[in-house]
């Protein structure tokens, strides 16, 4: 790749650990295609791509895999460990096997492959986006593992601070960056909120659910099958909403729980069965359908025949399922925190609860007993996401970084 080749716009080479399915991955792809279709020349590297277990539009990408059979894990442990050593992997690759170059790279989730890539002969800047700081989202429950983190969580900080430029995706991670990372306080990271790519939501044709699930009042969660995301209180907020309905309408309620599933990682396996015996242990197992790794089709179908999204999370960085579903016109209950208090605007496009069954099943009453809530609410959702999270501003805002980098 000839250094600002293409189609007269900078070359730009993106590194992220797992092209997979997940908040991460999107803004990654979109970011990607935004570039491009900018007239920059686009390549992704990763450590893992497996094209039918990733977001289809990356079939139209540069996406080259290095380091894959480094282990993501050593038994089940040293996740972040193994994270940053094979992305470090993957920049040294670019650096000295590849025969790739670039003006800018950009970077997300590990910043271990930022010093390596500083070690180019001819410096070339580097982007980092900060979803949220890596040390905030494991538990220290040992000794032992306080012991791991330390060096990891110095590592962390000090190689982030290496970057050129830093954005993050709301400002809420803004001031989590600020308030973690206390030797970097004299950086104050843009907020670059993550877009939503509306053609995608626009040329695919949905795929037929309706046999499948053909109930009145279709709840709909979508979100990786990990113990963080809370899952449980979906099913949870289900089984009190029964106590709430007499028992026609409660025939008409169904819940499908959409998630990111990989049997290579062990969580997912796990949470899956977890989830699966919680909803037998509520009795609500005949109203809930389990989706694994499901696809654009089945999505853009959900999202058509739901009554309303629940979304689970606590202290979520960003978010962009609410985003999706204001798009199509669903209205979402999700916990008041992070991320969902920028994109949800509380009783107009959803609502805001405590993450307790209690509140969320109280929510999911209101949208059953009112049927305008979904069409009045679903309307400013959608007007919402045109206006203040367009693929346009996210575009823009992004190339003008990588401009200013450039010059």
């Amino acid at each position: 790749m000839a250094e600002g080749d293409g189609a007269g716009g900078p070359s730009v080479l993106f590194l992220h650990p797992d092209l997979g399915l997940g908040g991460a991955e999107r803004l990654v792809v979109d970011a990607a295609l935004a570039l491009q279709a900018r007239g920059c020349r686009v390549q992704i590297w990763t450590a893992h791509y497996d094209a039918e277990r990733c977001f289809a539009e990356t079939r139209g990408l540069s996406v080259r895999q290095a380091g894959g059979w480094l282990p993501r894990s050593l038994w089940g442990r040293g996740q972040a460990l193994c994270a940053a050593l094979r992305m470090a992997f993957v920049a040294l690759y670019i650096l000295l096997l590849s025969g790739e170059r670039a003006d800018v790279f950009v970077c997300d989730q590990v910043s271990a492959c930022i010093p390596v890539l500083r070690l180019a002969r001819t410096h070339k800047k580097v982007l980092f986006y900060c979803h949220f700081p890596d040390q905030l989202l494991t538990k220290r429950e040992s000794l032992l593992k306080r012991i791991y983190r330390l060096p990891l969580d110095w590592l962390e900080e000090y190689t982030t601070g290496m970057a050129d430029c830093i954005v993050v995706n709301s400002r809420f991670t803004a001031s989590v960056f600020k308030d973690t990372f206390k030797s970097l306080c004299h950086i104050n990271p843009d907020v670059l909120y993550p877009s939503l790519n509306i053609s995608s939501f626009e040329t695919v044709v949905p795929a037929d659910i309706a046999d499948l699930i053909p109930k009145k009042f279709l709840f709909l969660s979508i979100n990786r099958y990990e113990r963080k995301k809370n899952l449980a209180l979906a099913l949870e907020a289900l089984h009190e909403l029964q106590g709430r309905l007499d028992s026609h309408e409660w025939n008409e309620v169904h819940l499908v729980m959409a998630g990111g599933y990989d049997k290579r990682v062990l969580e997912n396996v796990e949470h899956y069965e977890e989830l699966k015996r919680l909803a037998a242990k509520l009795s609500v197992n005949d109203h809930v359908t389990f989706l694994r790794s499901f696809s654009d089709e089945q999505k853009i179908a959900l999202f058509n025949n739901s009554i309303c999204v629940l979304y689970t999370p606590s202290n979520e960085h960003f978010g962009i399922v609410p985003l999706e579903a204001m798009y199509m016109r669903c209205p979402v209950i999700a916990v008041n925190s992070g991320g969902p208090l920028e994109s949800i605007l509380h009783n107009v496009t959803g609502f805001l609860c405590d993450p307790l069954p209690t509140q969320f099943s109280e929510a999911m009453e209101k949208i059953v007993r009112d049927p305008l809530l979904k069409k009045t609410m679903g309307a400013a959702g959608r007007a919402r996401v045109m206006e203040k999270f367009s693929s346009e501003a996210f575009t823009e805002q992004l190339y003008q970084y990588i401009c200013r980098l450039t010059q």
